[in-house]
């Protein structure tokens, strides 16, 4: 494995887009620490340190946190990240699966260059909105839920803003707009130049950045040094550590899982030639939806309880319990663990089709082994995506689950919790996956050996049918032996630096 790590950086074309890749990376993170102006940082990054970092309750402002890479609580440049883009991608994505003309621009040639175009134009109005509301919300943060309990700060210290008005906010949503417009642009030079997926690839930054803050927290917690727990919490560090290896190497076999539905492919005679004849797979991965049901879950369980807060019976006993209950509770896990399973089925129903892959494996000459071509290959289909789906839907609400519970029960800090599964956890995963792909295909081309078996040669027979967008994935047990390898030498070094 390491020789392939040197291996990368003898191909010039590799090494130059790992260099372009680590150049974008720092960019990004200076970036994450530039504030906008009229803002008293110092009152924000009291706020964190004492109140976000330390309650529960403030798991969404935490992993907005998260997700920007620290810049909400810099009130960066950079602060809204790459969340607008990656908001009108989604919803344009939606809307290609409903709206007809737009499913037929997409099918056409150049459509799908109109469609980034509409989602750089959606990203913008996106931006402007929550800039704006984001820009109101520092001028009065007692009264908005994302900063809720900063009163104890703002008392002793001052206010966020100095001289709020329409000059702050106004410059406050230009710097905001210009930030994440840069990320925009330096996403899709990453996926230009540099390697791998550039808009996925800025989000993974963000949530690596906030790793040896979060492990530096639990060695603080877990050893008692933070003056927040018993003396007896070190025993939890083995436990944790293990059922750490555990979730990540979980996590990459379920991402790495798939059903090969075997596709033969009939011989054709023309002229003098014989076509097919050849058997190939047609690649149904588990959790095909990814991360997005947990993003969906997440965006809409907040609403009612911040509507519950907002409206005039917001001051009632039931409805404060009502509201916490929604927040941090059994009826919490119950609607998110329901939502989790509804969004899978959603996405699946929009994202997979399998009536056009039906047809495109019947135009094509190929059929299922005992399977007949057209309707019933498109049932067989259906009813074999819709039992993986159940499969994978039951595997992202354990992990999105992970969380809450390492908060609960093992008393892990807010921010060290992110990292033990949920949404950070499945990006960062997948993005090191397909990284790791493209590296592969760059020295295997060059006759290197790769990160995966040695020596491995495939035959025609083992070629998958790239349908949806699904590629080839790799052998899942040898990337679940890579990431456990990262994962220790990671804590290893946190470890040793706080010591």
């Amino acid at each position: 494995m390491l020789s392939a790590f040197a291996n990368c950086f003898k191909i010039p074309e590799l090494r130059q887009r790992i260099i372009f890749t680590l150049c974008v990376v720092v960019v990004v993170r200076i970036g994450a620490a530039i504030p906008c102006p009229g803002i008293n940082t110092e009152i924000l990054a009291r706020f964190f340190r004492y109140v976000v970092e330390k309650d529960p309750s403030n798991t969404v402002v935490g992993l907005f946190n998260l997700f920007s890479g620290g810049a909400l609580e810099n009130c960066a440049v950079f602060t809204l990240g790459i969340i607008p883009y990656i908001s009108a991608s989604i919803m344009l994505q939606l809307m290609t699966a409903v709206v007809p003309s737009l499913s037929k621009l997409a099918r056409e040639e150049g459509g799908r260059q109109k469609i980034t175009q509409y989602t750089r134009y959606a990203t913008i109005v996106i931006c402007l909105v929550q800039g704006f509301f984001t820009a109101r919300q520092f001028e009065n943060p007692k009264t908005s839920q994302l900063f809720a309990n900063i009163d104890a700060i703002t008392n002793k210290y001052g206010p966020l803003v100095a001289h709020p008005g329409l000059t702050f906010e106004f410059t406050t949503v230009l710097s905001l707009l210009s930030g994440t417009l840069l990320l925009m642009w330096l996403g899709e030079q990453i996926t230009d130049k540099g390697i791998g997926n550039g808009i996925s690839m800025v989000i993974t930054i963000n949530i690596v950045s906030r790793l040896p803050a979060a492990l530096g927290q639990g060695w603080q917690i877990l050893t008692g040094t933070g003056g927040d727990n018993t003396a007896a919490a070190p025993i939890l560090i083995i436990p944790l550590l293990f059922f750490l290896f555990s979730v990540i190497a979980g996590t990459i076999a379920i991402t790495q899982a798939q059903r090969k539905v075997t596709i033969q492919y009939a011989k054709q005679v023309r002229g003098n030639k014989v076509y097919g004849g050849q058997t190939s797979f047609l690649p149904l991965k588990v959790n095909y939806s990814g991360v997005m049901p947990i993003i969906f879950a997440q965006s809409i369980l907040i609403v009612p309880a911040i509507m519950i807060k907002i409206l005039p019976i917001g001051a009632a006993p039931w409805a404060r319990d009502l509201a916490d209950s929604l927040t941090n509770g059994p009826l919490h896990y119950i609607l998110y663990v329901g939502m989790i399973f509804f969004f899978s089925y959603f996405w699946v129903s929009f994202m997979f089709n399998p009536i056009q892959i039906a047809e495109d494996v019947k135009r094509n000459g190929g059929f299922i082994p005992g399977v007949r071509p057209g309707a019933p290959t498109a049932d067989f289909l259906e009813y074999t995506m819709t039992r993986l789906t159940l499969a994978g839907a039951i595997f992202l609400a354990i992990l999105a689950i992970l969380p809450m519970a390492a908060q609960s029960w093992a008393h892990v800090p807010v921010l060290t919790s992110q990292f033990f599964g949920g949404t950070s956890l499945l990006i960062m995963i997948g993005v090191m996956l397909d990284t790791m792909r493209q590296m592969e295909t760059y020295l295997l081309q060059r006759h290197y050996d790769g990160f995966l078996k040695k020596g491995r040669i495939r035959g025609r027979s083992s070629a998958p049918v790239s349908t949806m967008g699904q590629g080839q994935a790799a052998a899942s047990g040898n990337y679940v032996w890579l990431f456990v390898a990262i994962a220790i030498l990671l804590i290893i070094g946190a470890v040793v630096s706080v010591l």
